[in-house]
Order: structure tokens, then C-alpha cells, then sequence
């Protein structure tokens, strides 16, 4: 059984299931993968260094999120909201990825509801 918390679902079947990057590898390369090596693009592609880097979320959430930032997408779940906004920055920050403006906007105002959530991350290799 897996739980997804973007959505709050619980699947029973694996199939129904994505793997989703935090930040999407389009979002990524416009935040600076784009001048990675192939090499580095390949191991933020494939990170499991940081739990929150790749997360298995229902297949439906995953698409609907696409390769959207924070200020076009967030999980329809309200109680997801600090985790998402947390994971996300700490994805960023592990990986020396930059945030637009409307992107740290939404950020700060997720991170403003969330008074105790911390941000850990481990720089990437």
C-alpha cells in the first residue's frame, strides 16, 4: 500500500502510481541544469541522495502537475502544502537551482502558513 500525500490517496496497486521529480527536469534545466554537464543532469535525474527528490504520488497528480513551479501548481490538498513548499526549496537548494520571482513569491507565502516546517537538505554530490 503507498500513500500519496499531494492528493491524500492511498493505492493499493503500484501501477497507479508516478515517480515524480520535486522539480520537474524542465523546471530544473530553466533554473540552471541547462548549463550542467550531461553527467550532473543525468544524476539529478536519478538523485535518491535525498528522499524528497523523487516521490511516488498517484498518477493523476503527477500529470496534473506537470513541469509547473509553485505559482502555477500546488497539491489540491491543503495539509500538503508545507511539506510540498519545504521539499521543493530543499531540492532547489541541494541541487543550486534558482527560483523566479513568482515562484519564491508563492514560496514565501506557502512558508508563511507553516510555522515550524524546516528545510533540510544535503548538498548534491
Amino acid at each position: 500500500m503507498w500513500w500519496s500525500y499531494y492528493d491524500d490517496t492511498t493505492v493499493t496497486n503500484a501501477s497507479s502510481l508516478d515517480i515524480d521529480h520535486m522539480v520537474p527536469l524542465a523546471e530544473a534545466w530553466d533554473s540552471g541544469a541547462s548549463s550542467w554537464t550531461a553527467q550532473r543532469r543525468e544524476a539529478y535525474a536519478n538523485d535518491q541522495g535525498q528522499l524528497s527528490s523523487l516521490v511516488a504520488v498517484t498518477a493523476r497528480s503527477n500529470r496534473s502537475k506537470a513541469d509547473q513551479d509553485p505559482a502555477e501548481w500546488l497539491p489540491p490538498v491543503s495539509d500538503a502544502l508545507c511539506r510540498f513548499g519545504a521539499e521543493w526549496t530543499a531540492t532547489k537548494l541541494r541541487w543550486g537551482l534558482t527560483a523566479d520571482a513568482a515562484e519564491r513569491e508563492r514560496l514565501l507565502d506557502i512558508a508563511a502558513g507553516c510555522g515550524g516546517t524546516e528545510v533540510e537538505f544535503t548538498p548534491a554530490p
